[in-house]
């Protein structure tokens, strides 16, 4: 049905233009100024209502300053745009014309009323300025009114911001505290400590500040003793972190993640990161803090507990998602300590994390001794390789020796031994068929023949070697592969597009079917297995036994003596398989299934679908998270529609990201409200290389940062070097912690 303009004299309607028609707003007193303007007698006695319902005015009654194009599709008003260009005097040229939309002629009553109120706005407006203006004033005023540093407090505020600065610069640039003095036996055989030495090279180059404060001190002085450097440090570490736990109080919704377990001097460590979508919809994770990882499980749930709530001031009731990237034995511990997280916090769903591939975490998670030592020779082993360039080469000159026959698979392993193999979904497969490669390699650079390999190295070799010439790993190794064969493909979706994660959580039912087939027919399977294990084994002389602590363990105990095909299918096969079923449904659980499933809401996900998936079912799991929950089947059901009749040149959004970006997603509360929570999972990829630059940075900083250099305090400031930070604001922050140190400092 067409749009008829309102205004009086004016012929337009919808199907003959393509100017856009505008409703009557609601608000009662705005509406009454577009009837007044419109000058339209019959429309006085119509409520708001009534109006915004049946009446239209078109663009050209408006200002173009009081439009706004917001896309090719969409023309809004601005929020007071009031018409003002009417003709209310071309009918008088045709007498005889009959005028539906009869213009009011005003009288002085009317007119006197209208100048009263345009008065009346005026005086608002200049009103509005002047309570502005006077706010500023005010605001200008109190700032002015704080109290004025006297000199000496002065000139200790700009030398506590000098000591900050060098803090600052030597935790962004990762350079150690202290120098090795506090390390070695005899203190006068080193150097003095880094930030001793910086604040030195400081005064020499000129800074009138520190130069004033310690002109007078003697040569060999401590200028800032190491009680003073680690407050500041402190203070340094909670202004860069709560730039960052600001933007994740805004957010609302955030996830909790953690990497693997590191030395540090006072102990293990596990580094926290926050998964949260930024006020601009981008998905971010960013690296908060080393936490100490000591004591029970209960100790740690409450640690962390206390540490997001009672010192972050967050609230762990909005958490939605949490991740542990573990092994061995802090796996178990992890595990344990997710399981109280989720019973507290239902919604803090436990899953993988997507910097992780599925196989390895897990391998990972596997309470196997077998499992851990295969995976921490292949950490090992890609550490080695890291080291010297040369040795890579020596890996590529092995391969072609073994495939001498198939030049396309030695090429094809040599492209992939070159980037990060032993993170990759089919690490196992790989490793399987670069056995004897290894093997090979290792061998040669232990025999050192050339003389070209240090001895550091060549003891690396020989303890890499020993671990792959023994057949309990070649065993493990091949039953990993082939167990975890059926996990592949679906961990490869996982952390695929969206529309791949939506089929993924699908297709669960069938890999767990899968694996209680094998673990129903556990004897034929693994049969099939062990045959292939001794193969390879036979291929690389590793003989084939049982190992060496169960048979002493077996003597001990005196009982019968146990072939290794039945070792190996109760120790290793059997467990492994279980675990692999346990672990999967653990991580997989209904909550996070039905998460995954509110995929749908994509609207590329919603095209593959035909636009008949019926996203209410499992909306359920996070109604208490939307704005306005009433009316979710009625938004939902526009978002279908809205997609399912776009125009032809509209491609729809394929990722939840892309999603977000939209315009128009604003109109749509609930359903961003739902992608912005389902943005956090831990399980979905990160967007591109940027969000995963806090993970890189984390490793940069172990691998480059000798245990006893490690400090949590300048991690943060490493890590995070890209966060603003104010020097200002940390003084006074530091003045307000330590007020009795500023009154020291005076005197």
């Amino acid at each position: 049905m067409p749009n008829f303009c309102a205004a009086p004299n004016c012929t337009r309607k919808s199907t003959q233009s393509d100017l856009a028609f505008f409703r009557f707003p609601r608000d009662p007193e705005r509406c009454q100024l577009w009837v007044e303007n419109c000058r339209r007698a019959d429309l006085e006695d119509k409520t708001a209502d009534q109006l915004n319902k049946h009446y239209r005015l078109c663009a050209k009654h408006f200002e173009p300053a009081m439009i706004c194009k917001t896309s090719p599709y969409r023309t809004v008003l601005k929020d007071t745009a009031i018409p003002t260009i009417f003709d209310l005097t071309s009918h008088l040229n045709n007498p005889n014309s009959r005028h539906r939309k009869r213009i009011k002629e005003l009288t002085e009553e009317d007119i006197k009323r209208i100048k009263e109120r345009r008065l009346e706005a005026a005086r608002e407006k200049s009103q509005n300025k002047e309570n502005e203006v006077s706010e500023d004033q005010d605001a200008g005023a109190d700032k002015d009114e704080e109290p004025a540093l006297n000199p000496e407090e002065k000139e200790l505020r700009d030398y506590l911001k000098s000591l900050f600065e060098i803090i600052v610069v030597i935790g962004k640039q990762n350079i150690a505290l202290n120098g090795h003095a506090e390390v070695g036996e005899e203190e006068d055989c080193f150097t003095p400590s880094n930030f001793q030495a910086l604040l030195e090279y400081r005064i020499n180059a000129g800074d009138e500040v520190l130069r004033k404060r310690f002109e007078m001190a003697a040569v060999n002085a401590e200028y800032c003793p190491s009680d003073q450097q680690r407050r500041i440090l402190e203070v340094c570490e909670g202004c860069i972190r709560e730039e960052i736990l600001q933007e994740v109080r805004e957010s609302r919704f955030f996830s909790l993640i953690t990497g693997d377990s590191a030395e540090f001097p006072d102990g293990l460590h596990v580094p926290l990161f926050l998964r949260f979508v930024d006020k601009s919809h981008i998905l971010r994770e960013e690296f908060i803090e080393f936490l100490p990882f000591e004591g029970d499980e209960e100790a740690l749930i409450e640690r962390l507990e206390s540490q997001v709530g009672e010192k972050w001031g967050m609230n762990m009731e909005y958490c939605r998602g949490q991740a542990h990237i573990s092994s061995g034995v802090f796996a178990c511990k992890m595990k344990a300590i997710a399981t109280g997280l989720a019973e507290k916090y239902p919604l803090a769903v436990y899953t993988p994390c997507s910097t992780c591939a599925l196989n390895v975490y897990l391998a990972n998670n596997l309470l196997l001794t077998g499992v851990q030592v295969v995976m921490s020779t292949l950490r090992r082993i890609g550490q080695f390789f890291d080291k010297v360039p040369l040795l890579q080469a020596e890996l590529e000159h092995a391969i072609s020796i073994f495939y001498q026959g198939n030049e396309e698979k030695a090429n094809e392993l040599k492209e992939i031994c070159r980037g990060n193999w032993t993170e990759r979904h089919d690490l196992f497969e790989l490793a399987v068929d670069l056995l004897e490669s290894l093997l090979l390699c290792m061998d040669s650079v232990h025999d050192n023949e050339d003389q070209k390999w240090s001895d550091q190295i060549i003891s690396d070799a020989y303890v890499i070697s020993e671990s792959l010439a023994d057949f309990e790993f070649v065993a493990t190794l091949v039953v990993l592969k082939n167990a975890l064969s059926f996990t592949r493909a679906f961990g490869k979706n996982l952390q695929g597009q969206t529309l791949d994660v939506f089929f993924a959580a699908s297709s669960l039912t069938a890999v767990l079917h899968s694996l209680n087939e094998v673990m129903d027919n556990i004897e034929v399977y693994h049969e099939f297995w062990f045959e292939e294990a001794v193969n390879l084994a036979a291929a690389m002389e590793i003989p084939v036994r049982v190992p060496r602590l169960f048979l002493r363990k077996q003597r001990a105990e005196a009982g019968a003596e146990i072939q290794p095909e039945s070792y190996f299918k109760e120790y290793l096969t059997v467990p492994l398989v279980g675990y692999v079923i346990q672990e999967l449904k653990d991580v997989f659980s209904e909550n996070h299934l039905r998460a995954l499933k509110c995929l749908s809401l994509v609207p590329a996900v919603m095209g593959q679908l035909k636009f008949n998936a019926s996203e209410e079912n499992n909306a359920d799991i996070y109604r208490g998270d939307l704005p306005n929950p009433d009316t979710l089947p009625a938004e939902l059901h526009c978002w279908r529609i809205k997609w399912k009749h776009r125009g032809k040149e509209i491609s729809l959004p394929s990722t939840i990201h892309d999603t977000m970006q939209l315009a128009e997603v604003k109109f749509f509360p609930n359903v961003y409200a739902f992608l912005k929570v389902l943005c956090t999972l831990p399980v979905l990829k990160l967007e591109n290389a940027r969000c995963e630059a806090a993970w890189k940075r984390t490793r940069a900083y172990l691998a480059d940062t000798p245990v006893n250099h490690r400090s949590k305090s300048l991690a943060v400031l490493n890590i995070n070097y890209d966060v603003k930070h104010d020097l200002d604001m940390m003084v006074d922050t530091y003045v307000k912690l330590h007020p009795e140190q500023e009154s020291e400092s005076l005197v």
